[in-house]
């Protein structure tokens, strides 16, 4: 049983929503500092050459330095070829492990050391449809990853991000959310890591679920500062996300799932122009959106009501508060 009926789901709405923004009303970023997490490829990748085009200096926050250093050539060989006037790319290798909190940890703090504003946190990165397993911390993967990790090193950060405000954090999230099972309670805590409970899909949709919960958590604790969280969900986009779908659902599905995603899925370049709004924007401090979900391309749209519920919000944070206090070690 999915968590709102068919008719109430508001996915239908990425199908009729206008373009609301391009990369050509990208503002100077002439000595802004980014990080953007999963940044070697698909939409962080997107996201990195628009931003390092703009003159921001950006951090690919990433597992593996060889295909991030792969990643960082290729941004500077496509920027100067798309922006013949760009600035020379600013680009840096981050290591982040979002599996493992303690190394979630250990990479804001290496960024820390470096001594630079923070401007940007853009949470790209994200895995999908993945087959039951278990975190370095003992956590459901995809809860790890796409949520626990992230918040780690979000509020490693976020004495930073005060320190440079104005400041932005982008949150990725999907419209999955819509599709956490009603019989999860909102999140299932107690059975998060109940490989019986629920399939790979309901997990990833809990996962995209906690993703809208947080951010709306963290705005709202932020709506003093000059500090913009917003929520993007990024649309359906041919990238590797869905790499784990042959072991989930079969060689042959998954076969055609990809077939299908590189005939219907936008290009990461146009499906990170929701990410790259509110990251970029003037219309964000301009009309101050905080706490916002929005969907392709730059459109706002209301997240379930699970997603807008205060006290849902405030479990999750003292929940994830409370596992990042166990887990993570000096």
């Amino acid at each position: 049983m999915l968590g709102n009926s068919f008719t109430q789901l508001a996915w239908w709405k990425t199908l009729l929503t206008p373009n609301g923004y391009s990369h050509n009303k990208i503002p100077d970023l002439t000595g802004k500092v980014a990080i953007v997490t999963g940044a070697n490829s698909g939409l962080g990748y997107a996201t990195t050459v628009a931003l390092a085009a703009h003159g921001a200096r950006v951090f690919l926050a990433c597992r593996s330095k060889e295909r991030a250093q792969e990643a960082i050539e290729n941004a500077r060989a496509e920027i100067k070829a798309k922006y013949p006037n760009a600035p020379t790319p600013q680009l840096e290798f981050l290591e982040l492990d979002l599996n493992d909190m303690t190394k979630s940890s250990q990479a804001a703090q290496d960024f820390l050391k470096k001594g630079l504003p923070l401007h940007i946190l853009i949470n790209n990165s994200g895995i999908m449809n993945c087959p039951f397993a278990l975190s370095a911390d003992g956590i459901e993967t995809q809860f790890a990853v796409n949520h626990m990790g992230h918040f780690v090193f979000t509020m490693c950060l976020l004495d930073k991000i005060k320190e440079s405000q104005p400041s932005r954090i982008v949150i990725l999230s999907s419209i999955a959310h819509e599709m956490t099972p009603a019989s999860m309670g909102g999140i299932d805590f107690d059975t998060l890591n109940d490989k019986t409970k629920f399939n790979n899909w309901d997990r990833y949709a809990r996962s995209k679920l906690a993703n809208v919960l947080f951010g709306k958590a963290l705005a709202r604790r932020l709506a003093n500062e000059k500090v913009w969280v917003n929520i993007a969900h990024p649309g359906y986009v041919a990238t590797n996300l869905n790499r784990s779908a042959k072991d989930s659902m079969g060689n042959t599905l998954g076969k055609l799932s990809d077939v299908m995603t590189s005939i219907a899925g936008m290009t990461p370049e146009v499906g990170a122009l929701t990410q790259l709004y509110l990251a970029t924007s003037p219309e964000i401090e301009n009309k101050d959106i905080r706490g916002r979900y929005f969907i392709p391309i730059a459109n706002e749209i209301q997240p379930t009501a699970e997603s807008r519920d205060e006290e849902l919000q405030e479990k999750l944070w003292t929940f994830s508060e409370n596992l990042a206090h166990k887990k993570v070690k000096a």
